[in-house]
């Protein structure tokens, strides 16, 4: 997952491959409470992995169940429709899958059985309407006093006398997860008469009523109901554990890849997405029939999709969304790539989200250049004639950030200017559903390589670059190419097979066969791990020698060219900027004194425990820089247009920084 405080798409052009998706969040973690409101244990598998579900399993743990993994699966020993604890402060962050059923299922439970809950989230949270379900639970004499302002969490759950006198009525068109809590809730009141529920008004999100209803059947529950409008609990009804249960891919999720595969895969080679197809009980499912309507082809199977473009552009659409809430906000960048303007309406509920999404989805439309109307209820978006290179604000809103990396392929639309580079703030959101979003993406998704950026820094021996290049490529979230490490592997090998220094076509033979692969922090040769061997003094000494062998050279630059992939790429080494990537956007030549190096090198060894003469060190480097800097092939040397960076006196935060200004004057942003 990208922790960065942006993260950098440059324009995108094609796109194919499988992607996996992760778990629904709407499906885990009903699922989850669910199974911790039921007697037995309950095994969930392919539960989603994200901070809505992490707050919810923690707060299950609070509350006294059991939660155990076994193998990939989370174990859940529910607690019977009985409380074990009898106070807890449960903060669920921004998740109103949680918060809404957490508080209807726990004002019944105090009111039954004695206690004192008090439920929190995020400043956002505390902004989310929820005073509709607050008053339904009202009216059933449930304690619940607000701790903050009316009609908005945090709450304090404390006690009552619930019964049930007459229907539980509730509003239907603010948000359906006010029916879901109190569906679930009922059977914790229904021991001794039905419980009967009426909507009152439109009822909106109609599929998410349908994922709880499917929900509770498989937890022993049978709602009886009429239409819409009215729903039934039968008395004496208890929650069974299933036992196994398993949750379907998120259909949510699934729209961004659906989108992808329309605007960029071909039939040759379509996007595929695995996980949930045709059987799936996801109201969200029913964005294939959008996306068909804009010109997509799909093929889909029981769990699996397949798509690709058919109609380009695609077409304009004007479309009522009330049964694809979420997975409409995805039409709106599609939009950007449609024949005429695409009207999205009865999307009202997209105000009472993480954030007000209409209005976030029109205030960043517009910042690429797009005219969009902003309606109470409806968004109008125009294609894009034009286009700006944005930094998009995601609202702390997972949907915000994943719909917006699909404009980074404005390239894809005839007539538009030169291609801009798109900047998504707080990538980090997207881990409320799906963690490795960006990573996904970057997958099946496609870019001229010329488009990819590279920044560069090159320097001699202990100048410290290595540090340099790895802080600057975590803090851009770009990828990182030592491509010393590739010379000192081939000079561990050669020692280890006793191949002579001198022996330049035996040396290239072996470096281009090598079976070298980078994990974060670690460096495989093979089944074995060499990370600490290829920083022996043997062998970076080994390696200045057979790195002035044009062959060798020669036979790892194919190696080094490939680690340019998406997003971007830090690359160090000593021609990384006057070699291998020319072109690259922002090249650094770090350096410090010989004398300034070899402290810096005596330091290391010596805290490592390896004894060093400070004086032969100097003399290494000295002989070391002579040779880098006279050899035939690629001698050490700044690029012509490299920004040099003397680090003597600098400390690695402040070289850092100074890259991270550079880079950011040759952004757009």
């Amino acid at each position: 997952m990208y922790t960065t405080a942006f993260l950098d798409l440059p324009p995108l052009r094609s796109a194919a491959g499988t992607v996996r998706l992760p778990g629904s969040k709407s499906i885990s973690n009903r699922v989850l409470l669910l199974a911790g409101l039921s007697e037995g244990r309950t095994r969930v598998h392919d539960l989603l992995d994200s901070d809505d579900t992490r707050v919810m399993i923690e707060a299950l743990r609070q509350l006294g169940c059991g939660i155990e993994h076994e193998g990939g699966a989370l174990v859940v020993t529910g607690l019977g429709g009985r409380l074990a604890a009898r106070e807890a402060r449960l903060f669920l962050g921004n998740a109103g899958t949680a918060m809404r059923p957490l508080v209807a299922a726990l004002a019944v439970l105090s009111g039954q059985h004695g206690g004192c809950f008090e439920l929190s989230g995020v400043p956002r949270m505390h902004e989310r309407p929820i005073g509709d379900l607050v008053d339904a639970l009202r009216s059933l004499g449930c304690r619940i006093d607000y701790l903050g302002q009316a009609g908005y969490p945090p709450l304090r759950l404390a006690g009552g006398s619930p019964r049930v006198d007459a229907p539980i009525r509730v509003r239907g068109d603010v948000s359906s997860q006010f029916l879901t809590a109190l569906l679930m809730a009922a059977p914790l009141l229904s021991a001794n008469a039905p419980v009967h529920i009426e909507v009152v008004g439109e009822l909106i999100s109609k599929p998410y009523i349908e994922i709880t209803l499917q929900l509770l059947q498989r937890f022993g529950i049978h709602v009886q109901r009429d239409g819409w409008r009215a729903f039934t609990v039968p008395a004496a009804s208890a929650y069974r554990s299933p036992g196994d249960l398993h949750v379907e891919a998120d259909a949510s999720s699934a729209s961004y890849f659906i989108a992808l595969g329309a605007l960029a895969a071909s039939a040759q080679a379509p996007v595929r997405i695995e996980g949930v197809g045709a059987h799936s009980i996801q109201g969200d499912i029913r964005f294939v029939e959008a996306a068909q309507a804009m010109g997509a082809v799909v093929r889909q199977g029981p769990n699996w999709l397949e798509v690709h473009r058919g109609t380009w552009p695609l077409r304009a659409l004007d479309l009522d969304c009330n049964h694809i809430p979420d997975a409409a906000m995805t039409l709106a960048i599609m939009a950007l790539y449609a024949d005429g303007p695409t009207t999205l309406r009865n999307i009202a509920s997209w105000r009472v989200k993480e954030t007000d999404r209409i209005a976030a989805m029109a205030t960043e439309l517009r910042k690429l250049g797009a005219e969009v109307v902003e309606g109470a209820d409806s968004l109008t978006v125009h294609p894009l004639r034009q286009v700006r290179a944005a930094a998009i604000h995601t609202y702390d809103d997972h949907r915000v950030a994943m719909c917006f990396s699909l404009a980074a392929f404005h390239g894809l639309i005839e007539g538009l200017p030169a291609r801009q580079p798109l900047r998504i703030l707080d990538p980090r959101c997207v881990a409320k559903t799906f963690p490795d979003y960006f990573e996904t993406l970057f997958t099946v998704a496609r870019a001229e390589v010329a488009d990819i950026p590279v920044l560069t820094i090159d320097g001699p021996t202990a100048s410290g670059k290595g540090t340099l290049a790895a802080e600057v490529a975590q803090a851009l979230g770009y990828h990182l190419l030592d491509s010393g490490a590739l010379y000192r592997a081939t000079a561990l090998a050669a020692l280890e097979a006793g191949v002579d220094a001198q022996d330049e076509a035996a040396l290239a033979a072996l470096a281009a066969g090598l079976p070298l692969r980078f994990e974060p922090g670690r460096i495989w040769l093979g089944e074995r791990d060499v990370s600490e061997d290829l920083r022996r003094e043997d062998v970076g000494a080994l390696a200045s020698r057979i790195s002035a062998h044009p062959a060798v050279r020669e036979a790892l630059r194919q190696r080094q060219l490939d680690f340019r992939r998406l997003p971007g790429l830090v690359a160090d080494g000593r021609d990384m900027g006057t070699v291998i990537f020319p072109d690259a956007a922002l090249k650094v030549f770090l350096t410090a004194s010989a004398e300034t190096r070899a402290k810096r090198r005596h330091k290391q060894l010596i805290s490592k425990g390896i004894s060093a003469n400070l004086a032969t060190l100097l003399q290494d480097l000295q002989a070391r820089d002579a040779r880098d800097q006279t050899r035939s092939a690629a001698p050490l040397r700044p690029a012509e247009d490299a920004q040099l960076l003397d680090n003597s006196a600098l400390s690695i935060e402040a070289s850092v920084q100074q890259v991270l200004a550079w880079w950011a004057q040759r952004r757009p942003f």
